[in-house]
């Protein structure tokens, strides 16, 4: 990309990969819709300071990190009042029924993971982080990393278990 993106050119090419992984990470719409909010507020109020440097690469890792730091932030702040029902009620019908019942199914696995186990799992399943760049991006060590992603793989394995006709059907 060229040295004079405007905060508008990005925040209009990456605010649905950001959505995309907000959601992941908190499992809410609504909620994911804020943090993408409040971290592109956040990159507008540097967006001077990031230009300088000229390269688009380093605004998009900030721009990561920006968002992984606010959904961080956001659950230690805020405590969920949300209860939490044993089945979603309205069930989709037709020949997309399977992917979606995938999906669902696996938010609903991730949703049930604590936070910070959630985003190593979405830094680096999703985004396709090594151990070393997520453990820069959580502000954390490799081995806390390597500690995390082990303990929230074992427990979506467990949370999966009975579903496991429908994560590996053809």
């Amino acid at each position: 990309m060229h040295e004079g993106l405007s905060f508008e050119e990005f925040a209009s090419s990456r605010a649905r990969k950001l959505f995309q992984v907000a959601y992941l990470m908190c499992g809410d719409w609504h909620q994911a819709q804020d943090l993408v909010q409040t971290t592109l507020a956040k990159l507008f109020a540097v967006w001077g300071r990031l230009q300088r440097g000229g390269q688009t690469v380093a605004i998009d890792a900030y721009a990561r990190k920006a968002l992984l730091r606010t959904y961080l932030s956001h659950r230690r702040l805020r405590r969920s009042g949300e209860l939490a029902v044993a089945a979603i009620p309205d069930r989709p019908t037709g020949e997309h029924r399977e992917g979606t019942e995938l999906r669902l199914t696996l938010v609903a696995a991730l949703r049930q993971l604590p936070p910070r186990g959630r985003a190593v799992v979405v830094l680096r399943y999703l985004e396709d982080y090594s151990i070393e760049a997520a453990a820069e991006a959580l502000g954390t060590s490799v081995g806390a990393v390597k500690s995390l992603n082990t303990r929230s793989l074992a427990r979506l394995r467990e949370l999966l278990a009975d579903d496991r006709e429908l994560l590996f059907r053809k």
